[in-house]
């Protein structure tokens, strides 16, 4: 039984949408969670490949002070040079991918939760069995992006304009939960989906 694959759930959602809220739902219920991002950052830590390799490239001034990868910095340098951009992908994506999956096979819970933003983006749906939008109304998705990361409201529409659009991610999700509601609703409806699930 521990060989075979774990079911993986693909779950995503634009920015503000509360994602992060229904994972932390699903991992309250006893769902282990590989969180993408937290992968993303995983694979260049003091000391890794990823790292050394960003580091020779660039020079020790991409380091913060405690010796970690400085990100604003990075993007700063990747944000108009195709060339540097096109080299960090190709550095960074085998890694995550490698490692997310490995995670994912580790996964001990009756089913797996693959956290991606960019799920539908980067084409991580073909790991999973399903995968679950959260969704939300453009509005209230703005509001909140504002409320919680203290931006202005050009800077949160840009944010939402880089990513898929709602109605493309709504027609390649499975199954959708609509989070315009309190986070009690948010998680009565994991709870129900969990237990489908």
């Amino acid at each position: 039984m521990a060989n075979t694959p774990p079911w993986v759930l693909g779950l995503t959602g634009g920015i503000g949408s509360g994602k992060s809220s229904a994972s932390k739902f699903f991992s309250e219920l006893g769902i282990e969670v590989v969180d993408a991002d937290r992968v993303a950052r995983q694979v260049v830590e003091p000391g890794s490949p990823a790292l050394i390799a960003i580091t020779k490239r660039h020079g020790e001034g991409i380091l913060g002070s405690d010796g970690s990868l400085d990100r604003a910095k990075l993007r700063k340098i990747i944000f108009n040079d195709d060339k540097e951009k096109r080299w960090l992908n190709n550095l960074l994506h085998p890694q995550i991918r490698t490692e997310m999956l490995t995670q994912l096979a580790n996964a001990q819970s009756p089913y797996v939760i693959l956290e991606a933003p960019l799920l539908f983006e980067n084409g991580l749906e073909k790991y999973c069995q399903r995968t679950l939008l959260i969704d939300v109304q453009l509005e209230l998705q703005l509001t909140r992006t504002c409320e919680r990361d203290k931006l202005t409201l050009e800077a949160a529409k840009a944010i939402v304009a880089a990513q898929m659009s709602r109605s493309n991610k709504v027609k390649k999700a499975d199954d959708i939960i609509s989070n315009s509601g309190t986070l009690s609703a948010l998680k009565t409806k994991v709870q129900r989906y969990h237990y489908s699930y």
